[in-house]
């Protein structure tokens, strides 16, 4: 996804896996606190349903919603951790490995710590 877009601006934005099937709305947004580049939406998949989080560097904002390149199932089978506080790097790690992204890729895990930047519950976990 591209780095110049605000993260911030994402929120309520609905998003679509890579078949084009809906997944949900955008319901916060993840930050690397050393890099503050996007690196995770947190996508509310139905009114009572839970958020899953989806990478948002394979992801694309096309037309004002976010497209995931990833199948549905697969997103919605993504592990919880719950929102609303940060991702550890063992919760990073076992997101990347869920999706099967290159882990080499992200920085080095002892200098990583996800931060939530907007979105409902901004209380600390």
């Amino acid at each position: 996804m591209r780095t110049d877009i605000d993260p911030r601006n994402l929120i309520g934005r609905k998003a679509f896996d890579r078949d084009g099937a809906r997944i949900g709305t955008v319901d916060e947004v993840y930050l690397d606190d050393a890099t503050g580049v996007p690196e995770w939406a947190a996508i509310r998949t139905g009114l009572f349903s839970r958020d899953a989080f989806v990478p948002l560097e394979p992801s694309e904002l096309v037309e004002g919603t976010l497209r995931v390149p990833f199948a549905r199932a697969l997103i919605k089978e993504a592990p919880d951790f719950g929102v609303g506080r940060h991702l550890s790097p063992e919760q990073e790690l076992q997101l990347y490995h869920h999706y099967g992204l290159d882990v080499a890729a992200a920085p080095p895990l002892p200098d990583h710590d996800f931060g939530k930047l907007a979105g409902k519950g901004n209380e600390e976990g």
